[in-house]
This record gives structure tokens, sequence and C-alpha cells, in this order.
């Protein structure tokens, strides 16, 4: 088969099949492996990277390595990439600082971030590595920065073709108040597991009129059936608030029963 062909359907592989898989089938499967396109998405969430899992302990007797570590295969992947990376997508856990300065040297045609679980410390550089992914089109951050003003500022001066954010975490009045500043042309927001306020959501609803997507489940600070945040939201396309509630409701007796139970 030609390379163009073989090259076409590796690139629909799993990091897993074109690590461990393909390139030692034969000379032109290796080759065809090793082309940059098929390292342009990365998706690590997809595979077991702690150092005890099967995943990394094949990768280790293949490769001759004394130990596996994530750094390692993130430099493993990029280099295979030449800076073509689009989609990037990191494990929630056991990332550093390190491959996150990486991962802003090596994949500067980012389109497609989805960040780890960082500490306020990394939390606080994020920023500015935004400005090296000019092309970025969607973030994904399981909780808030505490700098998210400053994140979405920079976003909004480096990346013209921004359209789709994902956060959870108490979004309090200035937070709103960015996304409606600096933001105010996104298309696609999820803000799940979220404690929103009704005055921040309606905020943020005058704000980004050009919303096609809103995504709310679960979240603390107001009711789903509000007549007043379904009118606002009316012209949303995608318009998703399952399990809101104005309180947290901690269920006692349950809680109770439990405990009579275990006693």
């Amino acid at each position: 088969m030609e390379l163009d062909c073989l090259v076409e359907i590796f690139m629909k592989l799993s990091l897993d099949d074109l690590t461990l898989a393909v390139p030692f089938v034969c000379k032109s499967w290796l080759a065809a492996a090793g082309h940059p396109l098929c390292w342009k998405k990365l998706d690590f969430r997809r595979l077991d990277v702690l150092p005890w899992s099967n995943f990394s302990k094949n990768f280790t007797l293949q490769y001759h390595l004394p130990y596996f570590t994530f750094t390692y295969f993130l430099k493993f992947t990029t280099n295979r990439s030449c800076k073509s990376v689009t989609d990037l997508r990191f494990p929630l856990k056991f990332t550093s600082m390190e491959d996150l300065v990486l991962a802003s040297n090596e994949c500067p045609k980012l389109k497609y971030l989805a960040l780890p679980v960082m500490s306020e410390s990394e939390q606080i550089q994020i920023p500015q590595l935004v400005w090296k992914w000019k092309d970025l089109e969607r973030l994904e951050m399981a909780s808030k920065p505490l700098n998210f003003a400053e994140l979405v500022k920079n976003i909004s001066l480096t990346c013209r073709n921004f359209s789709w954010l994902m956060v959870s975490g108490p979004i309090r009045e200035e937070d709103a108040l960015a996304i409606v500043r600096y933001l105010p042309k996104l298309k696609k927001l999820e803000l799940k597991n979220s404690y929103l306020p009704k005055e921040e959501l309606l905020m943020i609803l005058n704000g980004c009129r050009e919303l096609q997507k809103l995504n709310l489940n679960d979240c603390i600070g107001f009711n789903g059936d509000d007549e007043d945040i379904n009118a606002k939201a009316s012209h949303i396309k995608e318009f998703r608030k399952e399990r809101c509630k104005l309180y947290y409701e901690y269920d006692y007796e349950s809680e109770l029963g439990l405990y009579d139970y275990v006693m």
C-alpha cells in the first residue's frame, strides 16, 4: 500500500496503536507511523500513563527504557509531530509545569487544548503560555484558575479564532465580567459543576449574544426553570441545565442511615 494511504489510515489510530503496534509490523508501516500527520492529535486521556500501567510497562519494554515517565512520552510524541500538533489533551494528573512549557514550545499550532489539574503555582503561569498558542480555538480546564480574568484577557489578545471555553468552579462577578468583556463572541461555553449565581449567569447571557451552546449541567446558584434565565437564553440552540439548583441539598437522612449502617 502507498505511504500516503497508510498515513491516512494511521491518522485515525490511538497513541497506543501508533507506539506499540503499528511500528513493529514492517518497514513500510514504521515509515508511515513516523509521519508528522499521524501525530497531530495527542489525546493522552485515552491512555493510562501511570508508571505501573500495562501501557507504560509495554512502552518501556518496546523502547528499552529503564522506566516510564510522562515527560519522556510527551517529548517522544511531540518530536514525531514536528510542531504540527493541533489537538492536545493532557491526562488529568501526573503532569508537571515542565510538560506545559514543553507543549507551548513544541505545539505552536494548537487549536484544541485540554489542561490537566494544576496547582496554584502552575495556574499562575498559564496566561503567559497562551501567548504561544495564537491558533487556539478551544480550551478545557478541570478547574477555574485563580487568575482567570488574566487568562481570558490574554486569550482575547492572542487567539483571534477562540470560540469554545470549558471550565468548572465558582463563577464570581469578576469572572462573569471577564468573560463578557474579553470573550463576547464565544460560540460555546461549558460551566458544568460550577457555583453560578443567577446574577452572574444573566450577565453572561446579556454579554455573550453569539452563544450557540451553553452547558450548565449540575450547577448550583440558580433554578433550572427560572423564567428570566430561560427567556434570555431562548436564542441559544443548545442550552443544557439539567440538575441545576439554587442551593446545594445535603441529604442528611441518607448520611445518617449510612452512619448507622457503619456503626
